[in-house]
């Protein structure tokens, strides 16, 4: 629900009504897709968590970059299209996550150190808010027009380090990380129209007066 009103906010504010169209990512095959996104001008993957439609939903992102389709990805959209991207991009082909599959060739989507130990996870996530520092030159930069902000997160998984350099390599930009440095927050693809996501939920600080940077972006791509 939050993800829908999100997108409501950032129609109203650029002054356009929009459908939105809920697919079922179990249901996506290769040889289906097109029906499903013939109409589409922008595809979105949400948060989630385990194994379910999990291919269908990086189908679904590979059809996005490959058409410069707009595209965000949120939380588990963003290490879904990691994968996508090392897979389809990099020739990673058995690129995934060890979330999904524990002994991946190329885990591009890892636990982060101090989350491999522990037993009982419970509520042990990244939860909160944590900041963000943007890369000035980043496409969305424009609709954020700040370089440090804070996001709130809900998860276990992260980019895994070992692998920026090749995703780089080919064209993925960290456009957003801590301020450290070692935890990916937002990545896009520059030379597509719109092809974002962030490891953050933008949808929780979205309001109807003031809708989120992410989802304006979206949304004005479409215009565009």
């Amino acid at each position: 629900m939050s993800v829908i009103e999100a997108i409501k906010h950032a129609a109203a504010y650029s002054q356009v009504n929009v459908n939105i169209v809920l697919i079922n990512s179990e249901e996506l095959n290769e040889n289906n897709i097109f029906q499903f996104f013939e109409n589409i001008n922008a595809i979105l993957v949400p948060g989630g968590f385990g194994d379910r439609g999990i291919e269908g939903k990086i189908l679904a992102i590979k059809y996005a970059r490959e058409n410069n389709i707009p595209f965000l990805g949120l939380c588990l959209g963003l290490q879904l299209s990691v994968i996508e991207f090392a897979r389809n991009v990099c020739n990673l082909k058995e690129a995934n996550s060890t979330e999904f599959d524990i002994n991946t060739k190329y885990p591009v989507i890892d636990l982060i150190e101090y989350q491999k130990n522990i037993i009982n996870r419970g509520g042990t996530m990244r939860l909160g808010n944590w900041p963000c520092k943007l890369s000035s030159d980043s496409k969305v930069f424009k609709f954020y027009n700040k370089e440090e902000f804070l996001e709130r997160h809900r998860h276990r998984y992260e980019v895994n380090n070992a692998y920026k350099d090749i995703l780089s390599e080919y064209g993925l930009k960290f456009s957003g990380t801590s301020p450290d440095h070692n935890l990916v927050e937002i990545i896009e693809i520059p030379k597509l129209k719109y092809f974002v996501a962030c490891q953050f939920h933008p949808e929780f600080k979205s309001r109807p007066n003031n809708p989120h940077p992410l989802f304006i972006g979206l949304v004005k791509s479409c215009i565009e």
